[in-house]
């Protein structure tokens, strides 16, 4: 009786630690694990949040990615500019759309208004129409500048940072529109 009690007991860890007992769970789109601020400061579009969606319900399913299925993307999103980029090598020789996190340029503008200053939640709208909100850093500036010539500069793994005085530490942002 010891032995089939302890053989059921097996049998039943076996069947719900298994992995086909993982792949068989429902998938919880993202949206729904994290909060909405967590999403903005990642800063990626809808449409490459329900490609990502997309791409991880097959894999926990086990299906290889149908690109047919895969939902029409703008041509103006940075998911399709990547993946129809040209070809441009770096110094090293190394495909630089391969280079993800890496290969985004500075962005040149002007603030529209005054800034003395920031801190977290600060935001700050760009002449060219981006808005982009403090998520890390403050400075009081030494005097008001009226709509001065800024640079958000990408960082490493997805970060940008505005920088408003040349020299001077920058804000850690996001962009929020």
């Amino acid at each position: 009786m010891k032995s089939i009690l302890s053989f059921a007991v097996l049998w039943w860890v076996a069947a719900v630690w298994s992995p086909s007992a993982f792949a068989q769970s429902a998938y919880v789109d993202i949206e729904q694990r994290l909060t909405p601020e967590q999403l903005r400061s990642v800063g990626i579009t809808s449409e490459q949040l329900a490609q990502l969606n997309r791409m991880l319900r097959e894999a926990q399913h086990g299906q290889a990615p149908d690109a047919a299925a895969a939902p029409a993307v703008p041509a103006d999103s940075v998911a399709a500019s990547a993946a129809h980029a040209v070809r441009q090598d770096d110094e090293a020789g190394r495909d630089r759309s391969s280079l993800v996190g890496f290969n985004d340029e500075p962005i040149h503008s002007r603030l529209k208004g005054t800034v003395s200053g920031w801190e977290p939640g600060t935001v700050f709208e760009l002449e060219n129409g981006q808005q982009w909100k403090v998520l890390k850093g403050a400075l009081k500036l030494p005097r008001t500048l009226d709509a001065p010539e800024i640079v958000v500069v990408p960082g490493v793994a997805g970060r940008w940072f505005l920088q408003v005085v040349d020299g001077m530490p920058k804000a850690r942002v996001y962009r929020i529109d």
